[in-house]
């Protein structure tokens, strides 16, 4: 991998309304031109849940353009090819997901849904905010990663430890 090309990465969800769209504007800002991010789902909610707009706006993020889309979309002759996908929901990554084109490096990012949560305003904001935090931090660990340097099976580990960081709704592989 090198440093003078961007690196697509795609963000995959179930409902693709709210993690998944979290992840996407947030590496899509701090990746500087470095990254372009995208986001799926399996069975696409057809809308963007409010609440992860209003989390992204109170951090500063971009909140238009976005849309629940099908994963299907990105594994069509004439796609954007994929340098990296991330399940960012365990029932994603359950999933059997498309033959994608140019097999990207993959990784679990398991974060607990948002749009889950029951209760008040403040509770339902208290989620997202929660979860926009987590895939910051994972975000965040993701660009610190030295690309251009780093063998392939190294990358693979980092990016799965990443996603064993603080919020992860994975468990931790065990040794046999």
């Amino acid at each position: 991998m090198t440093t003078d090309r961007v690196y697509n990465v795609l963000f995959l969800c179930t409902a693709n309304s709210s993690r998944s769209i979290l992840a996407e504007s947030i590496l899509e800002t701090e990746g500087k031109g470095r990254f372009k991010a995208y986001s799926a789902g399996s069975q696409p909610k057809g809308e963007v849940n409010p609440y992860a707009l209003k989390e992204l706006a109170a951090q500063g993020y971009p909140t238009t353009g976005f849309r629940s889309k099908s994963w299907d979309e990105f594994a069509k002759p004439g796609a954007p090819e994929m340098d990296f996908i991330f399940t960012v929901c365990d029932s994603a990554h359950g999933e059997a997901c498309p033959v994608w084109i140019g097999h990207p490096m993959t990784a679990h990012w398991g974060v607990e849904d948002p749009a889950a949560v029951e209760g008040s305003e403040v509770d339902k904001g208290r989620a997202f905010a929660q979860a926009a935090r987590f895939l910051k931090n994972r975000i965040s660990a993701f660009l610190s990663l030295p690309l251009s340097s780093i063998d392939k099976l190294a990358l693979e580990q980092h990016l799965h430890q990443i996603g064993a960081m603080e919020g992860t709704t994975a468990r931790p592989a065990t040794a046999s």
